[in-house]
């Protein structure tokens, strides 16, 4: 949960202390991931140019260095492969693209090679060869041909990086995604928040709502195509739906109750939510398309954060009535609920894998906030970051990354940052402003 629905359920809904302890929790030990994945060195060299054409993206020349500083970069970001070049490398020949010179790439160091070329088709577009090789078996392992706008070079990029990243580790694509978040400007009493779009890499950013309401909780549609989030003008918190291609943004619910928490259901037709009455949240459903929301919780207290299973059978939430937040999942009908969290502390802001093996979220205790994840039935907990204030996971689409904020203590600042869930450092993800609530998108078609 992000602080400002903590903070307006505590003005507006809490009866009692937020962050209590839940004295009948039985002990339960904890393990604290750490230290560095071996990485594998993949060379990146500049891909190579047929002949020099003229693009609006500008020369293939230059598009192929650019394609091939994107790849690097892409792959440094996994935390699990270490990328070689394109600086301090000579780049490719045309004639070696598909038969490559092994013996320098293995003395630069190298147990892969990515080979490829950049060639303009006509009317303004570009086919991206994208090869990848062992240096040591001297085998190809992969060959992928993208043909794409010039103007759309970066995503040819990131879908090459996908197919190294995706042969040499065995894992699903995310880094031909995007990433939406909460962007904060301002002194930290007078916080101007607005949602911002990005490609996984930082680039193509661009803002989403005016700052005019502050804006919480932005969370993609199954498909890309749409957000739903929390606005929050004056005491007024209200759930909203926003379609990306249009700009159409409208209510979720109609009517003044507040509602807060939205997100998606696997196959897109449903948005579950909470909504507060009379000094009590409770966990709804409703058709996304609009009509009458449904009750799913009925106990007394704040239940908030609802997150479905990735089959959409179950729904994970967080609920303070046994004194302290706490997790729990319930049929997708609102049946069978059980409480599931029982480190001590408090846990917040869960949120399904969609591998469907953990639930993500954020621990609260001792002073801090951690991010930790634990199986559906609440075992096998581990806390995956080890600072100060660190909440709001999200997954990455192959389950191999969770993505939070940090915030900086003293200032307030916060930025975003990813960590792989089988143990290493959390790297922080570029954006030019602080940010909050980051959540990762689908990969693209």
């Amino acid at each position: 949960m992000s602080k400002l629905i903590a903070a307006f359920l505590a003005i507006v809904l809490w009866p009692a202390a937020a962050f209590a302890q839940d004295s009948d929790a039985p002990p339960l030990e904890v393990d604290v991931i750490g230290g560095q994945q071996g990485n594998q060195p993949v060379a990146v060299p500049t891909m190579a140019v047929p002949r020099p054409q003229e693009t609006s993206a500008g020369n293939t020349v230059a598009l192929s260095r650019s394609i091939s500083e994107v790849i690097a970069s892409d792959l440094r970001l996994t935390g699990v492969l270490t990328p070689i070049g394109p600086v301090g490398l000579r780049g490719l020949d045309f004639d070696e693209v598909t038969d490559p010179t092994f013996d320098d790439w293995r003395r630069a160091g190298a147990s892969a090679l990515v080979s490829g070329f950049v060639e303009s088709r006509g009317g303004d577009r570009i086919t991206v060869g994208c090869y990848l090789f062992d240096t040591v078996t001297r085998r190809e392992l992969a060959r992928e041909g993208f043909s794409v706008a010039a103007q759309d070079w970066r995503r040819a990029a990131h879908k090459c990086a996908d197919v190294v990243y995706t042969r040499l580790t065995g894992e699903g694509a995310f880094l031909d995604t995007r990433i939406v978040y909460v962007a904060e400007t301002g002194p930290k009493n007078a916080r101007v928040k607005r949602i911002a779009i990005m490609d996984s890499d930082g680039s193509n950013h661009r803002y989403l709502t005016d700052g005019a309401d502050t804006v919480v909780t932005p969370r993609f549609s199954p498909d890309g195509s749409q957000l739903v989030y929390m606005s929050y003008k004056g005491r007024r918190a209200r759930a909203r739906v926003l379609d990306l291609a249009t700009g159409q943004d409208r209510l979720l619910v109609p009517g003044t109750a507040f509602t807060f928490a939205p997100r998606f259901s696997p196959d897109g037709r449903f948005i579950v939510f909470s909504m507060g009455t009379f000094g009590n949240s409770d966990i709804y459903i409703v058709p996304a398309r609009g009509g009458e929301p449904r009750r799913l919780t009925t106990a007394p207290g704040v239940d908030t954060s609802p997150s479905f299973s990735p089959d959409g059978r179950q729904i994970v939430f967080e609920s303070d009535r046994s004194g302290s937040q706490q997790l729990y999942v319930m049929n997708s009908d609102g049946s069978g609920e059980r409480r599931i969290s029982f480190g001590g502390g408090s846990y917040a802001s869960p949120v399904w894998s969609p591998r469907g093996d953990l639930i993500a979220f954020t621990r609260i205790g001792g002073g801090a906030f951690r991010i930790g994840v634990m199986s559906a039935s609440g075992r096998g907990e581990r806390l995956l970051t080890n600072s100060w204030q660190d909440e709001g996971p999200s997954w990455a689409p192959n389950g191999q990354f969770v993505m939070f904020h940090r915030t900086r203590r003293g200032s307030g600042e916060a930025s975003l940052y990813a960590v792989p869930v089988g143990g290493g450092s959390a790297r922080l993800l570029p954006t030019p402003l602080g940010g909050s609530d980051p959540s990762w998108s689908p990969l693209k078609d």
